[in-house]
């Protein structure tokens, strides 16, 4: 299964995973290298590129435009509600690796580096057997909340975030993943509604959940994080084979433009 999946995917994408996760090394073992955040602003904006234009593809420039600040502004509202009350992933804060942020509590990018995991699960969760949409939105959240379960390790093994209090996962609470499937489904919803999603998602909406996984394989790797490597690894696998199959339902063209 996986080598067919892998054989689905574009070259540009297989190739921008391994470039992703060979970064990830410098990541780990020199994260105070001069132009650092510099970096971290390029390397999120182009993850986040793929799945951004596929979006607009997919539901048209005003579609993408609502999807996008709706995403955008719902990640702030839950980031800057969780820093300053603890609800809904428990105690924690941003570090400074991120560079700066709303009020110095939510970085500046978090739009950027959330919104396409959120549009990666959706696209990776839909099915045309789905008749129901809140098992559309489950199904998403719960990726979500296994894709923190390889990010949030390593971000916070990279000092992007502090869980003060620490955790029985890598330094990491329970509360966390809670919270995340509490958010992730909120913002499954949101991100549904506003973009009116109708027909079959295109495979490039998890272009870039694919690589931001990839890369954070890597920094589970090179941080000797084992079963955040293991599931992340897993993940990976798991969205080139979802994307394999959303390729399958997507309708074919002749040459001329025509659909058949």
């Amino acid at each position: 299964m996986f080598t067919q999946s892998l054989r689905a995917a574009s070259r540009p994408l297989i190739a921008a995973s391994t470039f992703f996760f060979a970064a990830a090394f410098f990541a780990v073992r020199f994260p105070d290298v001069p132009g650092a955040v510099v970096g971290s602003y390029v390397s999120t904006f182009l993850i986040a590129l793929p799945s951004v234009l596929a979006l607009f593809a997919y539901l048209g420039a005003r579609g993408a435009v609502i999807s996008l600040a709706a995403l955008a502004l719902f990640g702030y509202a839950i980031e800057t509600v969780g820093v300053v009350t603890g609800f809904p992933y428990g105690p924690f804060y941003y570090g400074d690796a991120l560079g700066a942020g709303i009020f110095g509590l939510v970085p500046f990018l978090l739009p950027v580096s959330y919104a396409p995991l959120v549009i990666g699960a959706v696209a990776a969760s839909w099915s045309p057997d789905l008749r129901h949409r809140w098992l559309w939105v489950l199904r998403s959240a719960l990726l979500l909340t296994l894709i923190d379960g390889v990010l949030d390790p390593g971000a916070a093994s990279l000092g992007f975030w502090v869980w003060p209090e620490g955790g029985p996962y890598y330094g990491v609470p329970l509360s966390n993943y809670a919270g995340w499937l509490f958010s992730g489904a909120l913002a499954a919803a949101l991100l549904i509604v506003a973009g009116r999603w109708e027909a079959a998602p295109p495979p490039g909406l998890l272009d870039s959940a694919v690589v931001a996984l990839a890369f954070w394989v890597g920094v589970a790797v090179f941080s000797g994080l084992l079963l955040p490597a293991l599931l992340g690894a897993s993940l990976f696998a798991y969205l080139l084979h979802r994307r394999a199959r959303l390729g399958s339902h997507r309708p074919k063209t002749t040459p001329d433009g025509r659909r058949v």
